[in-house]
Formats: structure tokens, sequence, C-alpha cells
């Protein structure tokens, strides 16, 4: 689990780009290639490499991590392989 101030993952960062689009879920690999800023590239790659999913949330926001623990699907953006 990576907690943030934004809801997920976005093609750019949604504090300064208002266009910036969100996504629910993205491969490890794409979101490599799209040099998204998701954490620090040490801890990405070694997820990645260990096939350990990640998901990014808004660790602010109320319910947010009970949401994660029961499963809620719509609660910020998965990576995995």
């Amino acid at each position: 689990m990576k907690g943030t101030r934004v809801d997920g993952v976005y093609s750019d960062d949604p504090e300064k780009n208002a266009d910036a689009v969100k996504y629910d879920k993205i491969s490890f690999d794409d979101a490599f290639k799209k040099k998204l800023k998701v954490m620090d590239l040490t801890a990405f790659t070694i997820c990645h490499e260990n096939n350990i999913p990640i998901i990014v949330f808004n660790m602010n926001k109320n319910k947010n991590l009970e949401n994660i623990v029961l499963n809620n699907k719509n609660t910020g953006t998965i990576i995995e392989s």
C-alpha cells in the first residue's frame, strides 16, 4: 500500500493539472513506460520484480484504508503485473 495526497495514480500531477486522468488499474510496465511518478523507483522495482501488487490511495480521505482492507475495488489505483 502507498498512501498519498491524491486518489491514486494519474497521467499527470492532478494537483497541478486539472486534465490529469486517473488510472483505476495499471501494469508495472505501463506505469514505467509512461514515466508515472508513483513512488521511489527502487521500491517500485522491488515490488515489480517480486510480483507484489501496489495500491495507491489517498491516505487523508476517511474510510479509504478500511475500504482497501475490505477489498473495495473503487478505492485508489492497483498496480500489478
